[in-house]
């Protein structure tokens, strides 16, 4: 059962953000940037899936996670919530969990053998999908998703995802051209105020990356990196 008393968004955003930190899945680039999902070069990366391993903040911010949904969305908008393969799984059955719903996964690709199918579990004609993952950056990943959840004569609206990126203004379009409106507990702005002093040194660098993500990725290929 989910408590009907929660944090406001900014106090969720906060909390989530240290609970990153306390994680150290906050990750810096040491001798070479990070590849991200969309291929895009990026000095930080953010390991969610370390989340599963701790549960009392995996607790925590799977509650974060279907109160922010349902706030936002409808306490009754959903009859199945899916995990994206392989990050969202966890985090879609601890939602589904949490709302009392059923639960399935969506693969990223046909698993070429069996029933070929994308969709595990049963998903039905009519139904209302949330789609839950753990992260997004540009959006893109998310469509591919999306289409293989219609394709079975259910919706998708929604995505839910622990972090956004939050710097790429092309996400929200991207996703909202495709008839998807994006759910997240904290954005790259949270986490960098929430950062301890002991990486004051590394900050400007990644703050350079946030503000100007494609002039970074230009000063990085002029220097042969």
């Amino acid at each position: 059962m989910i408590p009907t008393s929660f944090p406001s968004p900014e106090d969720m955003a906060r909390l989530t953000a240290r609970m990153l930190w306390e994680i150290e899945a906050v990750n810096f680039m040491q001798d070479a940037p990070f590849t991200l999902a969309s291929g895009a070069l990026s000095p930080v990366y953010i390991d969610c899936r370390k989340l599963i391993s701790y549960p009392r903040i995996r607790s925590t911010l799977m509650d974060f996670l279907t109160v922010t949904v349902m706030r936002n969305a409808g306490f009754e908008a959903f009859d199945n919530i899916a995990g994206g393969e392989t990050a969202g799984i966890p985090f879609g059955a601890l939602v589904a969990e949490r709302m009392g719903l059923p639960m399935t996964y969506v693969r990223k690709k046909p698993k070429g053998y069996g029933r070929n199918a994308r969709i595990e579990g049963v998903m039905t004609e009519g139904q209302r999908v949330l789609l839950v993952e753990d992260l997004t950056t540009d959006g893109g990943s998310k469509l591919s998703f999306v289409d293989a959840i219609r394709d079975t004569g259910a919706t998708c609206a929604h995505t839910a995802v622990i972090f956004y990126y939050g710097i790429f203004p092309e996400t929200i379009r991207t996703l909202g051209d495709h008839g998807v409106e994006l759910h997240h507990l904290c954005t790259w702005w949270d986490v960098l105020a929430a950062a301890p002093e002991r990486h004051a040194d590394v900050l400007d660098e990644v703050e350079s990356f946030l503000r100007d993500p494609q002039d970074w990725r230009a000063r990085q290929g002029s220097s042969g990196t």
